[in-house]
Parts: C-alpha cells; structure tokens; sequence
C-alpha cells in the first residue's frame, strides 16, 4: 500500500507542477491559479462528510478504488485534449473539480483504511511513514515534471500521472482489511449528525480540528503560488520552480522524520504548535527574501514545520477515535484541514495583484505566528487545549 500510494501522489505532483505552470501561463493572472487550486479543494468542503459516512457504511477499500479510476481517467482526458491542442483553460477548471470529487469520497476511506492496516502501538509509525511517502513525491514529483515539462511537454506529465493510478489500483486488490462494515439504519443525516456530536464531545477534537483549518488555509500558501513568485520575484522559469518544490519536500520528509523519532515523547500537541509557530515564522520570513539560496532554506524550514504539525495533529486525532467512528470523524477533520487550502487560495488570488505577493505571503505568515502564540501563551490554561497539549504521555 505505502509503495503504491508513493508512486500514484508522485504522479500527482508531476501533473500538478505542469497543470499549475499551464494555468499562470496561459493567464498570467494569479486569481486563475488560486481559482483552479479553489475548485480541485471545493468538492472536498461539500461532500467529504458524506464520504465519511460512507467510509462506516461501505467497504473502504471499494470506495477507494472508484476514486483512483475516477481520477486516472480524468489525467488521460488533460493528456488528450493537451495533445490535441483544444485544451482551453475552463477544461483545467472543469477536470480539477471531477477529481476533487474522487478525492472527497477517497480521502476518508484513505484515512479510515489505514490504521486497520496496522496494529495499535504501530499507528504513529504508519502515520509518519505516510507523511513520508507523500513527501518523499513531493520531491520525486516536480523533478520528475519538470524534467518531463521541458523535454517532453506537459502531454507527457499529465500522461504519467495517469499511469501512475495503476500502482496505487494493483496495490488495493492485493491488501487484506480487517474491518467489516457493521449494518446500520440510520439515515446519512442521522450518522453525520453523530459524527460531529462526537468531536463535540470528546476533550481535545475540538481544537485540533480548528488548528488544522488555520494551518492549511495560511501555511500552504507558499506552494501555492510559487509560479508568480518564481516569475514575479526572481523573473526565473520552471527550472526555479523545481528547485523550490524540491526544496520544499524535503523539507516536509526531514519533518516526517523527526516526528517518527519522537512518538514516544510526551507532549505532542505542545510540539505541534511550536511548529506551526515556526511555520509561520518562514513562511513571513520566505515572502520577503530576494535571494534564492535563503528562499530554498526558508521553504525547507517551513515544509518542515508543516509535515510536522500535521503529522502529530493527524496522530492525536487516530489514536482518540474508535474505529467504528472513524470514517465520520476523519472526514470532518479532513474537511476542516483540506478546507483552509482552496479558501485561502482564493483569498490570495484575489489578494495578491492589490497588495503584492510579498505583503500577501507575508502576512499570513504573520496571522499564523500570532495564532500559535493565542494557543500557547492565552490557552495554555484552558482544559480543553490542556487536553491536546499533553497529549502523547
């Protein structure tokens, strides 16, 4: 499973390094860019929680296999309408929100799947291990695109990609799942009603899910809209961008990594916090920085911060949760995490040509500082952040 997930998400980041320099360079409108990453995200806000009833209802495994043909036929159509020479910039639009929703029935089945792929004490682990091989195409993927961008085109990057399906596809036949379904009566209102009951309920879920909102919709904003600041502010090409994306994985597996070595370490929630403050810190700090060599440290830092804080978070929340919940209160989570991405990449297109990619940036690097230090400093003696703070005794 983790080698067939690490090949299809590294396919996935080398249609994204072509699809996201395609779509600036036929526009040359940074709202475009944060309009395709708003609509790929969308389907996600609306129908992941119907996902993650469906993840407690349904076979996981099923749910996940539809998701990856749904996604793999729609990287053939980009490949073929690129091919062709009538791809117009609305297809891109268009094809971004169909994969969107193969991912919002997907992504909690994804997460529900994977602790019954392990045993409990082994659960940290697999989590960090997962971060890792997303991270790990973080790096693989750009190098890979844009190596396949400039010498082969961009038919070629969307074509991998959907190539790429095969082995995550190959890898689920091939699994045994614990879990069986249990029958239930309830309508899909009724479920997801108990679902957020739930997270209302139990000390510490609460926070977690409003945290990963906030890191999301201000701590992905580098990524993002690196194609304006790769020709906006050092008035380079894809070569650039390759070498900040690069930059930025391995700055995401180095924070995998360390969260791996430290599952047995006490405050984990403490720890996630004091990532996210720095986080903030480099995304402000990369905003204003004209000399390349400190941007690609700056985006190291930050991608470390980020895998980090979402790793621990994203364990705090699976270790809590039983599994007969799992798929509800994942998708809830994921809707709160994978929310912040198209909200805040909406909010700085249109942000952005006012005010400049470096107040931009630069500012929700601020918020973010200012937010991690509410939660360390003004909360630290509210029970319910006690309850994540301590968390990982």
């Amino acid at each position: 499973m983790w080698i067939g997930a690490c090949l299809s998400t590294t396919g996935t980041f080398v249609q994204q390094f072509a699809q996201s320099w395609l779509v600036y360079d036929m526009t040359k409108n940074p709202f475009y860019l944060g309009l395709d990453l708003f609509l790929g995200q969308l389907p996600i806000m609306l129908f992941s929680l119907f996902g993650g009833v469906f993840a407690d209802r349904m076979d996981r495994r099923k749910m996940l296999l539809y998701s990856q043909y749904i996604q793999m036929t729609c990287a053939f159509v980009l490949a073929g309408l690129f091919a062709t020479r009538t791809l117009q910039v609305w297809h891109i639009f268009a094809l971004s929100f169909i994969v969107g929703c193969g991912q919002s029935f997907g992504g909690p089945a994804y997460s529900a799947l994977l602790p019954a792929l392990v045993k409990g004490e082994d659960l940290s682990n697999a989590i960090a291990m997962n971060s890792i091989q997303f991270n790990l195409a973080r790096i693989l993927g750009p190098a890979l695109g844009g190596l396949a961008y400039t010498t082969l085109g961009a038919t070629w990057c969307f074509t991998l990609n959907g190539i790429s399906y095969i082995a995550v596809i190959l890898s689920l036949f091939m699994i045994q799942v614990k879990f069986v379904a249990p029958t239930s009566r309830e309508s899909i209102w009724e479920s997801m009603g108990e679902g957020i009951r739930f997270i209302r309920r139990r000390e510490g879920l609460g926070p977690l899910v409003v945290l990963a909102f906030f890191t999301t919709l201000l701590g992905f904003s580098i990524t993002g809209f690196l194609p304006v600041i790769v020709q906006k502010i050092f008035h380079k090409g894809p070569e650039t961008y390759e070498v900040l994306l690069v930059s930025s994985g391995a700055g995401s597996i180095t924070g995998a990594l360390i969260v791996a070595a430290m599952e047995r370490l006490k405050g984990q929630g403490h720890v996630a916090l004091l990532a996210l403050l720095a986080l903030g810190a480099a995304t402000a700090a990369f905003a204003l920085s004209r000399w390349l060599p400190l941007s690609c440290v700056l985006i190291f830092v930050a991608g470390a911060a980020i895998m980090a804080s979402a790793s621990l978070m994203l364990s705090l929340v699976q270790v809590i949760v039983s599994d007969q919940m799992r798929g509800r209160v994942m998708s809830v989570y994921n809707l709160a995490f994978r929310a912040g991405i198209p909200l805040g990449s909406l909010a700085l297109g249109k942000l952005i040509p006012v005010v400049g990619i470096s107040w931009a940036l630069s500012g929700s690097g601020g918020i973010l500082i200012a937010l991690s230090l509410y939660f360390l400093i003004v909360m630290r003696n509210i029970p319910t952040f006690q309850a994540i703070a301590k968390t990982g005794h």
